[in-house]
C-alpha cells in the first residue's frame, strides 16, 4: 500500500512489532512487553487480563502461565485468543487475534530454567485461579515445595507456554484530531499470504 511508510512500512508484521517493541522498550517505565489478553468462557462471557508476552516468533506470539489458570482452560476449550499491546509512551498500539497451542517443549523448559529460583518455587507452589484461604498458607506452600524440589526445580507439567498464531493484526498510532493510522493484516492460516487494509479511525 502506497501510503504504509514510516513506523508502518514492511511485509512482515512480526518484525514490525519487534521493532514497535524495541522502541517501548526504551519509552516505557514499566512491562513493555505487557499484554492485555482476552478469552472467552464456555458460555461466550469474555475475560482479559494482564500477562507478559515472552516472545515474538517468526509466526507467532508466545507467553507462559499455569495450565490450571482459568486463562489456560478457556483458551484450552476454544483453541483462540486475543490480545493488545499498549504502550502510552509512544502512543501506539497493536492487536493481535489467532488460533492458540501449548508450547511446552524445550523452549518452555529453557524460560522457565532462566527465571529467579523464587519465581521458578512460586510457579509449583501456586494453585493459580484456585480459592486462597490466606497468603500465610501460600507463603506455607512456598516453604514446602522449596524443601521438596530445593534449589534446582524442574517446570513443573503443569505450567508452560501458550503459543498464539495470528489470523489477525492491527497496527495502530496515535492521530492528530482522532484522526489516527490503522492498518490490518488478515490471512486464513498462517501457510497464505497477508490482506493489508488502512482503515478509518
Amino acid at each position: 500500500m502506497s501510503d504504509r511508510t514510516g513506523i508502518f512500512a514492511g511485509d512482515d508484521p512480526f518484525a514490525i512489532t519487534r521493532a514497535w517493541l524495541a522502541e517501548a522498550e526504551v519509552s516505557e517505565p514499566n512491562d513493555p512487553n505487557a499484554i492485555a489478553l482476552s478469552t472467552v468462557d464456555a458460555d461466550g462471557m469474555p475475560n482479559v487480563r494482564m500477562v507478559l508476552l515472552k516472545d515474538i516468533e517468526a509466526e507467532a506470539f508466545v507467553f507462559y502461565t499455569n495450565y490450571g489458570s482459568v486463562k489456560a482452560q478457556e483458551i484450552e476449550q476454544a483453541g483462540r485468543a486475543a490480545f493488545v499491546l499498549h504502550w502510552k509512551t509512544l502512543r501506539r498500539q497493536v492487536r493481535v487475534r489467532g488460533t492458540v497451542t501449548r508450547a511446552d517443549g524445550q523452549e518452555a523448559d529453557a524460560y522457565y530454567d532462566s527465571r529467579s529460583l523464587k519465581s521458578r518455587l512460586g510457579a509449583w507452589a501456586s494453585h493459580q485461579s484456585q480459592p486462597l484461604d490466606s497468603r500465610t498458607s501460600l507463603m506455607a506452600e512456598v516453604a514446602k515445595v522449596t524443601a521438596t524440589h530445593g534449589t534446582h526445580p524442574k517446570r513443573p507439567p503443569f505450567w508452560g507456554g501458550f503459543r498464539i498464531v495470528p489470523t489477525e493484526m492491527e497496527f495502530w498510532a496515535d492521530g492528530a484530531f482522532r484522526l489516527h493510522d490503522r492498518f490490518r493484516w488478515t490471512r486464513e492460516s498462517a501457510q497464505t499470504s497477508w490482506k493489508i487494509q488502512r482503515l478509518q479511525p
